[in-house]
C-alpha cells in the first residue's frame, strides 16, 4: 500500500524550479549528442536528422505520459511506484512489475555512472595525456560522490550550472551554424553544402535511419530524471508540469536542430564526421576548435555522472521504502541525503575502473553491452502504467490530472507498439552491436526476474506465507 507521500520520506525539498528546468534539459543533452552523433550520421548520411527527430518524438511522448503521471501522483520512486499502482489489483503483477521496473532503472544509471567516469578521463587526457586514465576517473568519481553526498541542493546548484553550459554552448554552436549556413560569416556563402550531396539526403535508404532512431534512444534518456527529483521540491506538481513542458521543445530543437548544422557543414563520409562538432567548428574556422569542444563535452560528462549518481541513490533508496532492496540502504544524513544508497550505487564504478587500470580497451564494450536496453523496458513500463493509471485517475478523481497526455489513449497505444517494433528490430538487426546489446540487456532481464523470485521465497518464508498489498486509492496517494 502506498501511504507516504513526498513530505514524509526525510528527504530535503531544497530544489528549486530553475534547477528543475535544468535537470530536465540536461538530463538528455550528453556526451551521445557531441560524440554518438557522429556514428548515426556516418551510417545514415544527412537523414541521421530524421532517426533523432524519431527517437525525439517518441521520447517526447513518453515525457508526457510521465509528466501527467508524476503531477497528477507526485511519490518517491516515481515510475517504480506507478508500476506497482497501475496493477495493485493483481498483487502478484505489482509487486514483480515495480520491483523490475525500479532495478532496471538503477542499473542502467549505475552502468552510467561507470561510463561517463572513463569517458570523462579520456577527455581529461586530451590535456594531461601522461596521466593514467584510471586515477582521472577515480579523481572525477570521487569528486561527483563527494557533492551528492553533501546535499540535494549542491546536486540541484551543479546539475543548473553546468547544464546551463551545455545548453550555452549548443544555442551559440546554432546560431554560428545558421551565420554560416546563410553565408553571414567571413568566407562563408549560402548554402546548404552537404545536405543533398554526396549521394543524397538519403543515401543508404530507409534501413540505417531507423537504425539509428534505435541507436539513438539511449542518447535521449535523462529527461525522467526530473519526476524522481520532484519528491525534493516544496511543490512537486507544478516543477514536474513546467519542466516536462519546457523539455519537449528545447531538447527536439538541441537535437535535430545540431544535427541539421553538422550534416549541411561536414560532408557524412568522410572521416570528419566521427568528431561531428569539432568538424563543424573547424570547417567554420572557430580557433581552436578541439580545446572548446572537449571542454564542453567534459562539462557534458560530469553533469551526466552527477544526474547519474542522483538517479540511481534515488531509486534504490525507494526500493528500500517497499522492501525490494536492503533496508539499511536507507539511512538518510542530517542533510537529508541518502548517503549509503548514493555509495553503495558506486560501487560498480569502481569495479569499471579496476577493469579499465587492467584493459582500457575491454571495459567499454563490457558496460555498454550489459545495460543495453534496459531503459526502453522502463519506457515500456511507464506507458503501459500511464494507460492503466489514467483511466483510474479519471474514475477516482479527474481532478488531479494537471498535465493531459496528448489524444489518449492512441499515442499511448502507438508509443507502446513502436516501443515493441525497436525492441523487435533490435534482436534481429543486421547491426552486431545493437543485436548484442539487445540479448545482454535481455539476460540482465532475466537475472533480475531471478533476483525477485529469490526475494520473494525468502520473504515468503520468513513470514510464513506471501503477503497481498491491500487495492489503493488513488486520491488518498
Amino acid at each position: 500500500m502506498i501511504s507516504d507521500n513526498h513530505n514524509n520520506t526525510g528527504l530535503q525539498h531544497s530544489l528549486k524550479q530553475r534547477h528543475m528546468s535544468m535537470i530536465a534539459i540536461g538530463g538528455v543533452i550528453g556526451a551521445g549528442l557531441f560524440v554518438g552523433s557522429g556514428v548515426i550520421a556516418k551510417a545514415a548520411g544527412p537523414a541521421a536528422i530524421l532517426s533523432f527527430l524519431l527517437t525525439g518524438g517518441l521520447v517526447v511522448l513518453i515525457m508526457r505520459m510521465l509528466g501527467e503521471l508524476a503531477s497528477s501522483l507526485p511519490v518517491v520512486g516515481s515510475f517504480y511506484e506507478y508500476a506497482r499502482l497501475a496493477f495493485d489489483d493483481k498483487p502478484k503483477v505489482s509487486k514483480f512489475l515495480g520491483f523490475m521496473s525500479g532495478w532496471m532503472y538503477w542499473y542502467f544509471w549505475v552502468v552510467v555512472v561507470a561510463l561517463e567516469a572513463i569517458a570523462g578521463a579520456k577527455l581529461v587526457n586530451f590535456w594531461l595525456p601522461d596521466v593514467p586514465s584510471w586515477a582521472i576517473s577515480l579523481v572525477l568519481l570521487v569528486s561527483m560522490t563527494v557533492l551528492n553526498l553533501f546535499s540535494v541542493k549542491a546536486f540541484g546548484e551543479f546539475e543548473f550550472w553546468f547544464a546551463s553550459i551545455k545548453v550555452v554552448a549548443i544555442v551559440v554552436f546554432l546560431f554560428v551554424g545558421a551565420l554560416f549556413i546563410t553565408g553571414s560569416l567571413p568566407n562563408s556563402i549560402p548554402s546548404l553544402g552537404f545536405l543533398t550531396s554526396n549521394g543524397g539526403f538519403m543515401p543508404h535508404g530507409w534501413g540505417p535511419v531507423l537504425s539509428g532512431a534505435v541507436a539513438a534512444t539511449a542518447f535521449y534518456s535523462g529527461a525522467e530524471i526530473v519526476t524522481i527529483a520532484a519528491a525534493e521540491t516544496s511543490d512537486p506538481a507544478k516543477a514536474i508540469a513546467r519542466a516536462t513542458n519546457s523539455v519537449i521543445t528545447r531538447v527536439l530543437m538541441f537535437y535535430v536542430g545540431s544535427m541539421f548544422v553538422v550534416v549541411c557543414i561536414v560532408p557524412w563520409d568522410s572521416p570528419a564526421i566521427a568528431t561531428p562538432f569539432v568538424s563543424a567548428l573547424t570547417v567554420m574556422n572557430i580557433p581552436y576548435a578541439a580545446h572548446i569542444m572537449n571542454a564542453i563535452i567534459l562539462t557534458a560528462v560530469l553533469s551526466a555522472l552527477n544526474s547519474s549518481l542522483y538517479a540511481s541513490s534515488r531509486m534504490i533508496f525507494a526500493l528500500t521504502r517497499r522492501g525490494d532492496a536492503p533496508t539499511g540502504l536507507v539511512k538518510l544524513s542530517k542533510n537529508g541525503v541518502p548517503i549509503r544508497a548514493i555509495l553503495f550505487s558506486t560501487l560498480f564504478a569502481y569495479f569499471a575502473i579496476a577493469v579499465s587500470y587492467v584493459s582500457a580497451d575491454l571495459v567499454f564494450p563490457f558496460i555498454v553491452n550489459s545495460y543495453g536496453i534496459l531503459i526502453l523496458f522502463v519506457y515500456l513500463l511507464i506507458a503501459i502504467s500511464q494507460l492503466r493509471l489514467r483511466r483510474r485517475l479519471e474514475r477516482e478523481c479527474p481532478e488531479r490530472i494537471k498535465v493531459r497526455m496528448w489524444l489518449f489513449p492512441y499515442l499511448t497505444y502507438f508509443t507502446i507498439i513502436a516501443m515493441l517494433v525497436i525492441l523487435g528490430a533490435m534482436s534481429v538487426s543486421s547491426d552486431t552491436e545493437q543485436r548484442v546489446s539487445f540479448w545482454f540487456g535481455l539476460l540482465s532481464v532475466v537475472i533480475m526476474s531471478v533476483m525477485y523470485y529469490i526475494k520473494k521465497l525468502v520473504n515468503d518464508d520468513r513470514n510464513g506465507g506471501a503477503s497481498a498489498d491491500t487495492k489503493v486509492e488513488l486520491k488518498h496517494v
